[in-house]
């Protein structure tokens, strides 16, 4: 069985950079060559370079381990890769691989050249993981048959495929799996500007009549992730369609954002609420995640990893030994006036760091 999966985390946000049921079109916006795939430009000269070497030697690609935030293209580099090297993709996940035996079914359904992707790698299972190592490395599978004294290990040999590894938490895969990897490629987040390529692209691909400004309204505020832009093109377009334009402005732009409840900085009233409990339930004093989840409502989990990465980004929060934190940023765009006692509590925190 292969399908993507994607990690839960309750009820879907516009702006969230994981998959979720906005983005049943996504296949139809994916570039499928390195030339027309937008940004990422030193991971993609990389890869062609490699890609282009094991094509003159006649080899299939080594395995590649992609990392970065949700939302980045890792799924759509893997199509890439699997067209340029002219093998078939086979798409899993690591949660979907249970036992050895279903990544053994999996292996040995592989033909010569194909590419294996396989999103979410740090969360394989362990004993999954062993049999992966050989497969990895000698394009071979260990099996043991029978127990105790009377067991024994049979080798099935492999044909030769590129496995493609997919994680949001690279810090969290064991060295025996990161050593196999031969190709590693950090993603990073977009350009406003390489978001609004790729706003005009996928309007193209869309038929989505739209004008330059609205489409750089879009981009900025699509937290640096080209999934996010896409969704918020579709959601858009709606508002503009219901409004009877034949062509998306950048007033039709602004107009269905500020309904969407998302900002010039791509926040949108979750992220807000979050502040605005740190700067006035909390007095801007440093607060613990459970207790901060509880205030808001959320999960502490997913405040961690879907709402705090961004506000780091922005210098909005930080994490110190002593709790989260809201810093000038977060209070400046919120429209908040620090107190004295704000003031003092943002220059302990720049002490301490």
């Amino acid at each position: 069985m292969f399908f993507e999966d994607d990690e839960d985390y309750g009820e879907e946000r516009l702006v969230q950079s994981t998959k979720g049921e906005y983005d049943f079109e996504e296949n139809v916006l994916r570039p499928k060559t390195l030339e027309a795939y937008v940004g990422q430009t030193k991971v993609k000269d990389n890869l062609k370079t490699f890609m282009d070497a094991a094509k003159q030697r006649g080899e299939v690609l080594e395995h590649v381990l992609l990392y970065g935030a949700p939302g980045l293209g890792k799924t759509t580099l893997a199509h890439i890769i699997a067209n340029e090297m002219g093998g078939q993709l086979k798409l899993t996940s690591a949660p979907a691989i249970e036992r050895s035996g279903d990544l053994a079914a999996i292996l040995t359904n592989l033909n010569e050249g194909d590419v294996l992707f396989i999103d979410e790698i740090h969360r394989l299972n362990r004993s999954v993981e062993e049999i992966l190592y050989s497969a990895m490395e000698d394009y071979a599978l260990d099996i043991i048959v029978g127990k105790g004294p009377s067991a024994r290990n049979i080798r099935f040999t492999l044909k030769k495929f590129t496995l493609i590894g997919a994680t949001t938490r690279a810090g969290m895969i064991s060295n025996p799996l990161r050593d196999r990897f031969g190709i590693i490629c950090r993603l990073e987040m977009y350009t406003p500007e390489e978001l609004k390529e790729i706003v005009l692209r996928s309007a193209r691909a869309l038929a989505i009549e739209i004008d330059d400004k609205a489409a750089s309204e879009i981009s900025r505020r699509s937290r640096g992730t080209p999934r996010i832009a896409n969704r918020l093109l579709k959601r858009v377009r709606d508002f503009s369609t219901i409004k009877g334009n034949q062509k998306i402005t950048c007033e039709d732009a602004k107009f269905a954002l500020e309904k969407l409840e998302v900002d010039e900085l791509g926040l949108d009233e979750v992220d807000r609420a979050l502040l605005r409990a740190m700067a006035e339930k909390f007095d801007g004093r440093p607060v613990g995640l459970e207790t901060l989840a509880a205030t808001i409502n959320e999960d502490a989990g997913t405040i961690e990893d879907v709402y705090e990465p961004y506000l780091l980004q922005l210098g909005f929060i930080a994490r110190t030994p002593r709790g989260r934190i809201i810093l000038r940023g977060g209070y400046e765009h919120l429209g908040l006036k620090m107190s004295e006692k704000q003031r003092e509590q943002i220059s302990l925190f720049d002490k301490d760091d």
